[in-house]
């Protein structure tokens, strides 16, 4: 019987991007299977080298996690909807002192909270007693910033060491045009100031590390995320489970977002719906993979809604909930999360006890190490501007998708990524291929399939088209 099977949009490239396709099957295993037959592509994706599920892919029966039914074994009937959703990087002990005041000023300002009951003049105080530390003043950190200081969150924290760029601005709102090339904290101080100049900003410009994030965190009430990489975020949640700190989580990609809130102590944590990261490349950044500039402002502002419900203690927090937004339907959908009792960091019986690696846990290299190419699989631009001045008969292909050829290309063949299984063939083995996209990662993968399917020299274009145009030339487009 057909069964409806939810495709989240990373994966959409390998299903003719379709965001639901039907699969045949009376289990979620034979669904699956189902669906690889009829999508080849998704195979790594899903399933690892040795047949086994992906840990960083969750399967849901409408709104169950199969690991908690009976994993692949869970029936399903035709009206289930299967949903594969990947990763993609009650209130909290607020102390209210007794001088705690708001100002006439600040009465005026709050007008519109004092009337709500469930905030009023008491959780006024509560708001401005209480410190937040939000994690990147980017596309998330934007809206989540803004909001909280409006709001009277007395204490903002900010951690980021990274400067703006043009590319930022399409979301995120703390800086403006002037303050391209300026530091993102400077420029967020300064905005969050004009909008209310009675919280107190503190800036932490520095890069989120083992060694400093649970001094840094000890300090504030509730973390909020906003990094787009899976190191730090891995990081943060290991560090608020040491330090009983909610932790309120959200990610963005293309038209995609999930919110959700982690509380270990009365619910799982990120580790507990996902035990282990992608491989390096796998996911893409929303650098890669791209991101409509209006979908962090409605993350960003969930976000904010569940750190102030946090420290007011009203309503319901999102704790054992994962909330996806598809921004193309606009449909939300809800998700019960469960502690894992086997989770190494809050599990009935931890082995995590203190912070580690994280680079090193999610198989990437850390920023400070300085970048080496493999020669055999790999080739820098340089590299390849030599090559092609001296007439070197090279076969050069693009992997990136066609809107993106479009703004920036080289004249090289485009075959995307997702249609490389079926169009392989097409390319001229007996001719060295070096492969691009916009900055190494789908070319990576690339290089990969082709290598595993026979071909001999291929080399991965380092740093991508967006190298090509930063140090060979600045006439193509830099997106």
């Amino acid at each position: 019987m057909p069964i409806k099977v939810f495709i989240p949009t990373p994966l959409r490239p390998f299903t003719e991007k379709r965001d639901t396709v039907e699969a045949e099957g009376a289990t979620v295993g034979e669904v699956l299977q189902d669906l690889l037959r009829k999508h080849s592509q998704l195979q790594p994706h899903l399933y690892s080298e040795n047949g086994a599920m992906r840990s960083y892919v969750n399967i849901y029966v409408n709104d169950e996690d199969i690991r908690y039914l009976s994993k692949e074994k869970t029936p399903v009937k035709s009206s289930d909807t299967v949903s594969i959703i990947p990763s993609i990087a009650g209130g909290v002990d607020v102390a209210v002192e007794t001088d705690i005041q708001l100002s006439k000023e600040e009465l005026l300002r709050y007008s519109r909270h004092l009337l709500i009951p469930e905030v009023g003049l008491t959780g006024q105080k509560k708001l401005k007693a209480a410190k937040v530390l939000v994690i990147g003043a980017g596309g998330l950190g934007s809206p989540v910033s803004m909001y909280l200081a409006a709001a009277g969150v007395g204490t903002i924290g900010i951690v980021d060491f990274d400067v703006v760029d043009a590319t930022n601005l399409q979301r995120q709102i703390l800086h403006s045009t002037n303050d391209v090339g300026r530091s993102k904290l400077e420029s967020a101080r300064e905005t969050l100031k004009g909008i209310n100049p009675n919280v107190v900003i503190k800036t932490h410009e520095e890069r989120l590390s083992s060694e400093n994030a649970l001094e840094l965190f000890a300090g504030y009430d509730v973390i909020v995320d906003g990094t787009d990489n899976f190191p730090t975020r891995y990081l943060v949640n290991d560090a608020c489970v040491l330090l009983n700190k909610p932790y309120v989580y959200g990610s963005i990609l293309r038209f995609d977002g999930q919110v959700s809130v982690f509380d270990a102590r009365r619910g799982p944590c990120y580790r507990c719906l996902y035990p282990t990261p992608p491989p390096p490349g796998l996911v893409p950044s929303c650098a890669e993979g791209g991101v409509l500039g209006v979908l962090p402002g409605i993350i960003g502002t969930l976000q904010a809604l569940e750190a102030i419900k946090l420290i007011l203690g009203e309503g319901e927090p999102l704790v054992g909930k994962l909330v996806l937004f598809d921004a193309l339907k606009f449909s939300f959908r809800e998700l019960k999360l469960r502690r894992d009792p086997n989770c190494p960091v809050c599990g009935d019986n931890p082995t995590i006890h203190e912070l580690i690696d994280y680079d090193q846990f999610c198989g990437v290299k850390p920023p400070t190490v300085e970048e080496t190419i493999d020669e055999e699989t790999e080739i820098t631009v340089e590299q390849l501007k030599a090559r092609l001045d001296r007439g070197d008969d090279l076969f050069i292909l693009d992997v990136r998708e066609p809107h993106e050829y479009e703004i920036a290309n080289i004249g090289a063949p485009l075959i995307p990524l997702g249609e490389l299984p079926k169009r392989f063939r097409e390319i001229d083995s007996s001719k060295e291929i070096i492969i691009h996209c916009k900055s190494g990662r789908r070319s990576a993968l690339a290089a990969d399939f082709l290598r595993k399917n026979g071909f001999k020299s291929v080399k991965n274009l380092v740093g991508g088209i967006d190298a090509w145009s930063e140090r060979i030339d600045p006439n193509v487009p830099h997106y």
